[in-house]
């Protein structure tokens, strides 16, 4: 039997990592197995991507070029992890997936939704998320609460701007994908939002 693929999503310093923190806890308290990876990331090869896409110091990087660069870090990561665990069964969560892409690159770079669908085809064909927990924060809101942007790190910097247009399209694409996409309310505190993310799971069937 096929495993589960749940996936999390949201604008920076909406506290995503808090999230995962919290329920990898919960997992184990439970006894429940499971396998986080994250994106860009997750294998040797999508690290040093990862740190290439993030390094303050690429300013020169064209938007098409961060869009493939995010498509060749993705699909490694499916092929080397992904895909093998879920053809064992095996319960999937990751830090961002293609979703970001279509936010980030898609909306908020105005490369557009088709552009960026093109070149994550193995992604849309092979390896789609069961379910999107989207951490649903104002980029105002969420960096107030970080405690502002981080300086090495070329996307943080882009300006608020730019992560009002990646919030625009993280609320476009909960409407086009809403079966997929369970909108979570992050505004309270990380004990509530905890509360929410694990009665969806429940709700879903995941846990």
């Amino acid at each position: 039997m096929k495993g589960k693929f749940i996936t999390f999503e949201g604008c920076e310093g909406v506290g995503k990592s808090r999230q995962i923190s919290l329920l990898e806890d919960y997992l184990k308290d439970n006894g429940i197995k499971y396998y986080f990876t994250r994106e860009p990331g997750g294998t040797d090869i999508s690290e040093q991507i990862r740190a290439i896409i993030l390094d303050g110091k690429n300013t020169a990087m064209t938007d098409e070029c961060e869009a493939l660069l995010y498509a060749a870090a993705r699909v490694q990561l499916i092929k080397r992890e992904i895909e093998p665990r879920l053809n064992n069964g095996e319960l999937v969560f990751c830090d961002r997936f293609v979703d970001s892409s279509l936010a980030y690159q898609g909306k908020a770079r105005g490369l557009g939704y088709d552009f960026v669908k093109r070149i994550n085809a193995y992604a849309f064909e092979n390896a789609m998320p069961d379910l999107t927990l989207f951490l649903n924060l104002s980029p105002k809101d969420a960096f107030l609460r970080k405690g502002g942007a981080d300086g090495k790190d070329r996307l943080e910097v882009s300006g608020m701007e730019f992560h009002e247009k990646v919030y625009a399209g993280y609320l476009e694409l909960a409407e086009i994908y809403k079966e997929r996409f369970a909108v979570i309310d992050a505004s309270g505190s990380k004990a509530q939002t905890h509360g929410k993310i694990i009665a969806v799971l429940k709700a879903r069937g995941i846990i």
